[in-house]
């Protein structure tokens, strides 16, 4: 018997110390919608991501049946994924769609290209679970702090004039290439304990007429001291080399494969290529931290401003209605699709090639989908088969994001 094309989904929410604490957090509250799940929010607990893929970490299930998504979709390839990811991407759903809540800083990190993750996977599987790159997109459903990609250099060098920095400084102060960059993170990184924190007190006494642009490390340094200490060298990394970016609801970011970023406050969809691999350098527990020499000589350079992470919602070419926009992510694995209805307003969705994932991220609806009606609310999940278009409308405004391929 064919599997019904539009299906609801139930996510998977996780604990890490850097989410929001109960009821706090986006991803506890969207995730405690879901109807007929024993998920209860705890007001003492940190609830920090929703996952709704496929990837068996923290799946997605079925909701009629609690049955895990990826086992519904390998029974019903042709149906459900259709050939285009039957043949392009292994029978498995492309992408990892997510709800962040964020309450401090995620680890400085990166996420490996194929090679690379292909490379780690054979020689650590437990650590490395998938041999896939990830890179991803987030968009912001608040106010949404990060650091991404490096400055342009010549915002760079200045700083490592100042006193607390000039052990750093390389032997061609005034001559800095990516390369001196690379050099540079890596010998923060490697730093001593001592020599972070001597750098961090430092740093603090220098005037904001000496920072000049880069006044705002003031602020962020004491912040980030009392997320992670003193002696963590990734507030230094973040700080002096990084864009410090503040995003409004429905802005986006771009993260390639091997892009440095770390994600320090606000609510977020984020959607990647489907693997779970990640390279920790900061913000994090030395013990979970990976080794500094693989991850900056894995560093890419595209981005070197603010600029080039931004990732600018286009109109949408499936929208009949005008309601919504997409972000194209350069990468083939899927775009993000954000619809937007006021009052009264309806959408229609063209078909897809590949299946699509939405969720209601606020107000209530109806979806029309296959023939059928589907009551939506905040929280809502639904899985939605190649080759099916979808209608939504409200009475009241609702916001949908669906990842599609």
């Amino acid at each position: 018997m064919p599997h019904q094309l539009v299906f609801q989904l139930s996510g998977s929410c996780n604990n890490y110390p850097w989410g929001k604490k109960g009821k706090q957090s986006l991803a506890a509250q969207l995730c405690a919608q879901t109807p007929g799940i024993d998920f209860h929010i705890k007001d003492d607990e940190f609830y920090s991501e929703m996952w709704f893929g496929d990837y068996p970490d923290f799946p997605a299930r079925e909701l009629d049946t609690g049955e895990l998504l990826a086992e519904v979709l390998q029974r019903n390839k042709e149906q459900l994924l259709g050939r285009k990811v039957i043949d392009k991407f292994d029978s498995q759903l492309p992408y990892l769609p997510k709800i962040l809540s964020i309450a401090k800083a995620l680890p400085l990190q990166l996420h490996p290209n194929k090679e690379l993750a292909t490379e780690l996977h054979k020689k650590e599987p437990s650590s490395f679970t998938d041999p896939n790159h990830k890179p991803e997109i987030a968009v912001a459903l608040s106010k949404f702090e990060l650091f991404a990609g490096f400055k342009p250099l010549d915002k760079i060098a200045p700083l490592f004039k100042l006193q607390p920095l000039q052990g750093f400084n390389p032997e061609q102060p005034d001559k800095w290439t990516n390369e001196t960059l690379r050099t540079v993170t890596g010998n923060l990184l490697k730093s001593e304990l001592e020599t972070v924190r001597t750098v961090q007190t430092g740093l603090a006494k220098v005037s904001k007429d000496q920072l000049g642009e880069a006044a705002y490390i003031l602020d962020l340094l004491p912040r980030l001291q009392d997320q992670y200490g003193p002696e963590d060298a990734g507030s230094l990394v973040a700080l002096l080399c990084m864009n410090f970016i503040v995003f409004n609801p429905g802005d986006a970011i771009w993260i390639p494969a091997d892009g440095i970023h770390a994600y320090l406050s606000g609510d977020i969809v984020e959607c990647m290529a489907r693997s779970n691999n990640v390279l920790n350098v900061g913000f994090c527990p030395p013990g979970d931290r990976n080794n500094v020499d693989m991850f900056t000589n894995t560093l890419t350079f595209k981005a070197h401003s603010k600029d080039d992470v931004y990732l600018p919602s286009q109109t949408s070419e499936k929208s009949k209605n005008g309601k919504t926009v997409v972000y194209k992510p350069p990468m083939s694995e899927f775009d993000m699709l954000k619809t937007d209805l006021r009052a009264g307003e309806v959408e229609e969705i063209t078909a897809s090639e590949g299946p699509g994932v939405m969720i209601v991220t606020s107000g209530h609806g109806v979806m029309y989908a296959d023939g059928k009606d589907y009551q939506l609310k905040e929280g809502f999940i639904f899985f939605v088969a190649p080759r099916v278009p979808v209608k939504w409308e409200s009475q009241h405004g609702m916001q949908i994001h669906m990842a599609v391929v």
